[in-house]
């Protein structure tokens, strides 16, 4: 890397130790090129050194670690990549088929190592064997392997599995190394909050796994809506008169906001700048599912112009004609109960939408798979005010106690989900997500069929560009966070929260006590790759890949541009073309099953903001400045005055002893809430069913059954339990 680049590097090092916040119409992009358009065209040794110099000059200057050396050559077998072989090190069959060349002028044939892990190899001067097996998931990875951990070097899993794992001596304990990993020291010294997430033991310290970032201090998951679909029914003069609707199913849904009364609500201005706060007057207007429901049958017409007459009524106005930006504008408001009446208003309109008989109203990305559900009752958590639904560490959070609490035990998690169900018997959920079929969102986007969802911008946006008609208006847009009812401990109030903020990810990579054994070559090698991957070139090359896939200068240095008042590099042109010709866009796909990048470590938003289409950016835009103006709230990452914004560490230090008691909790850990592949969850089935295990026929027995009969109140005490001991251990670290 030339001095240019290592300057440019030293600037990044500094952003990724702060917070990193993407997809914000603020940024200036200099000399961007639109993704939606085609693009202009335009050996290193190892030092070595006896192993046994190690605790000698661990006190040397970071500049100049110590002790890290291996012979040239040294082999890693590593079992490290993202939920299927697309996605390892090396090229599947059905992405390399008989040779594929890609934007750096090389050809790759099935089996060889992707450009990532070529330059990791040779920088570090080391064979990579890949033995990631593809399970499924970094758990179920880790579960192949666990009995047989010999013969693996580096393995990916679940970060409680591993920390548990490392308690009982099987993973590596990185803290012993941390003065000869420099860059991963500097990483934690700058993020303690990042230490606290990662740490497995609190008595010595120990640090079982490199974390993974995908982003981190941004916002994650957010809804997404066909707006132009809320155009045509809410906006313009006069009454909705359809040439056809349909009529609404009878009514389930209660009320969730109140039916009286005002409520004050901050929004962000049109002109993202300033913030305005305006009421909800439900003595003007009652409430709409309240009025809807009074009305008792009727049709999709009478439903609209319910909607319209309540949203003029209810804000005084303040929406005009435009009454779509109560829900899709920079100043959105909107709740669940206007959201119900929406997706009423959608379902019973299918001739004005798609022009058939029918069209589908909330839904997830894969219906037919056990992890995207979940997002159903993810986006329950953010719609009806429920904490744990999207943690980091299980169901937990912290309460305004300080003290740990497990969603799962709480009533408030059930009547959420008796409302998502009622949404289901108005046929206000998508079929397809009640039946477990094999419908995507693409699907649903491209057959005019589907309305919202809740998920990543960057990737389902991109669906604008690939499957919608632009030029007849057609938009699926990131909208607001909605407003619900929290409880911060000042009292319950509205207003926007999510927890869907990005920090240390549940996957990571760890180092095999057995497979490694006694060579201290592998040892010190495997070290070396996860110290490498946090220093500032090393950031670069785990979310870019090479610099052949970066555009340059005449004088070999980056070019770049403007990210959250930073200079980043700017993806090249060919790089730009291969990014549409081989991944449709998607930035995550291209760089995990092209590039080899994004599967591990820290990845930049820098490189996925530049891949995001100019819609994906229009409502992220949105959502950002409403972050950035205190309207929408989030957990922090640290430990905050008032603990119920604290992030749930990703691990808790729990013992070996406490670990196997936790594992014999299995109706928690695997019988009833299964995140992946088959399986019970049934929290999906409460939505889609209602009540459907014995014991548990109400929020109350429900909650009580998991806390008594399936012993969740034992495992949170332990929880807590390690919770304490990890806020102990913070307070020594701060001092």
């Amino acid at each position: 890397m030339n001095k240019t680049k290592t300057l440019l590097a030293l600037l990044l090092a500094v952003l990724m130790v702060v917070s990193i916040v993407g997809c914000t119409k603020k940024i200036d992009v200099a000399e961007y090129t639109s993704p939606t358009e085609a693009p202009a065209k335009t050996e290193t040794k190892t030092e070595t050194k006896p192993a046994e110099t190690q605790t000698e000059t661990a006190a040397q200057p970071a500049a100049e670690p110590a002790g890290l050396t291996y012979a040239d050559g040294t082999v890693l077998r590593i079992a490290g990549g993202y939920n299927n072989r697309k996605n390892a090190l090396t090229f599947d069959p059905d992405i390399a088929k008989e040779g594929i060349t890609l934007a750096d002028g090389k050809t790759y044939n099935a089996g060889d190592l992707k450009p990532t892990w070529v330059e990791v190899q040779n920088v570090l001067n080391i064979k990579i064997e890949d033995k990631f097996t593809g399970a499924g998931s970094a758990a179920k990875e880790f579960d192949y392997w666990k009995e047989r951990l010999e013969e693996v070097d580096l393995v990916c899993g679940g970060a409680s599995q591993l920390s548990e794992n490392g308690v009982a001596g099987n993973i590596v304990n990185l803290a012993e190394y941390l003065d000869q990993m420099p860059n991963f020291k500097a990483y934690l010294e700058a993020n303690p909050i990042v230490r606290l997430s990662i740490t497995g033991d609190t008595n010595t310290g120990a640090i079982y796994f490199a974390p993974y970032f995908d982003g981190v201090n941004d916002i994650e998951k957010m809804p997404l809506m066909r707006v132009d679909w809320v155009a045509k029914l809410l906006d313009g003069e006069g009454e909705f008169a359809p040439e056809a609707s349909k009529d609404l199913k009878a009514a389930v849904y209660e009320p969730y906001m109140p039916t009286s009364g005002k409520v004050e609500i901050d929004v962000v201005e049109p002109d993202g700048k300033t913030v305005k706060t305006i009421a909800k007057d439900y003595d003007a207007a009652g409430n709409i599912i309240a009025n809807m429901n009074a009305k008792g049958v009727m049709t999709g017409a009478e439903a609209v112009n319910m909607l319209r007459e309540y949203i003029d009524k209810a804000y005084n106005g303040y929406y005009g004609t435009t009454r779509s930006n109560l829900f899709c504008g920079q100043n959105a408001a909107w709740d669940a109960d206007e959201l119900v009446a929406l997706l009423r208003c959608v379902v019973a309109n299918p001739q004005t939408l798609n022009g058939t008989d029918t069209v589908q109203g909330l839904f997830s990305r894969e219906e037919a798979t056990a992890s995207r559900r979940a997002d159903m009752y993810r986006f329950a958590g953010v719609l009806f005010g429920v904490r744990g639904t999207e943690s980091r560490q299980d169901f937990l959070y912290v309460g305004n106690d300080g003290k740990l609490h497990d969603a799962r035990t709480e009533t408030d998690l059930y009547k959420a989900l008796e409302r998502m169900h009622a949404m289901v018997e108005e046929g206000l959920i998508s079929e397809a997500f009640v039946n477990g079929e094999d419908v995507k969102t693409q699907n649903y986007l491209e057959q005019d069929l589907g309305f919202m969802h809740y998920d990543y911008n960057q990737t389902q946006t991109l669906y604008n560009v690939t499957k919608l008609d632009n030029a007849s208006g057609e938009k699926y847009m990131a909208v607001m966070i909605p407003v619900a009812r929290w409880n911060d401990g000042t009292g319950e109030q509205f207003m926007r929260f999510t927890e869907s903020w990005r920090s240390v990810k549940t996957d990571a990579w760890a180092i095999s006590v057995k497979g490694i054994g006694n060579d201290t070559d592998k040892l010190n090698a495997a070290l070396k790759l996860f110290d490498f991957a946090f220093s500032p070139e090393g950031q670069i090359l785990m979310s870019y890949g090479p610099d052949a896939f970066i555009k340059t200068k005449a004088d070999g240095s980056y070019e770049t541009f403007n990210f959250n008042g930073t200079e980043m590099p700017v993806i090249a042109d060919a790089t730009w073309d291969e990014l549409w010709e081989k991944a449709n866009g998607n930035y995550t796909n291209y760089g995990r099953q092209y590039l080899g990048s994004t599967l591990s470590f820290v990845k930049s938003q820098a490189f996925e903001y530049q891949c995001t289409c100019e819609v994906g950016k229009e409502g992220a835009g949105y959502i950002s400045n409403a972050i950035g103006l205190g309207t929408i709230k989030h957990p922090e990452l640290a430990i905050t005055e008032n603990p119920w914004y604290t992030s749930v560490p990703t691990v808790l230090p729990t013992t070996k002893e406490e670990n196997t008691l936790k594992s014999s909790y299995s109706d928690l850990t695997n019988n009833y809430y299964t995140g992946s592949g088959e399986g019970v969850n049934i929290l999906v089935d409460q939505i889609v069913k209602g009540y459907t295990v014995e014991g548990m026929t109400d929020a109350e027995t429900s909650a009580s059954h998991v806390a008594n009969a399936m012993s969740g109140a034992q495992y949170l005490a332990i929880q807590q339990t390690a919770y304490s001991r990890l806020l102990k251990y913070y307070e020594g670290l701060s001092k």
